[in-house]
């Protein structure tokens, strides 16, 4: 991290691991899905810096994002963790974890293909 008070914002939101390239954070900020302090950003080559918020949408999360530091680098996870401070509320543990794994789906023995057990019981009763 270095001491520079501003920086691109489709470079800081790449460099702090929000988006996995640069050109895929230019296309959220050119679309306006990116807010700076309340106000819609429509240009990457917006500066940001130090103590302001962003709010963003990814994936089905609602991302609130306060600017902590800057990077002159793009580093690991744990390095990238140290740029922002996550303000968004957190979330509910069903919610957090993804949909809640569905147990094992029984069909009625008879209907549909016969399983792999049931092939070979059928070949037991033919032999």
């Amino acid at each position: 991290m270095t001491e520079t008070e501003t920086m691109r914002i489709d470079k800081w939101l790449w460099a702090a691991r929000f988006f996995k390239t640069r050109g895929e954070a230019q296309r959220v900020v050119s679309a306006g899905h990116l807010r700076m302090d309340g106000d819609t950003m429509t240009k990457p080559h917006r500066q940001v810096r130090p103590g302001q918020v962003l709010t963003f949408a990814k994936g089905n999360d609602v991302r609130v994002i306060k600017v902590v530091a800057m990077a002159s680098r793009r580093g690991p996870a744990s390095e990238a963790q140290l740029l922002y401070e996550d303000l968004a509320p957190p979330q509910p543990r069903a919610k957090r974890d993804g949909a809640a794994p569905k147990p094992f789906e029984r069909r009625d023995a008879g209907s549909g293909r016969p399983t792999k057990r049931e092939r070979r019981q059928i070949d037991q009763l033919k032999n």
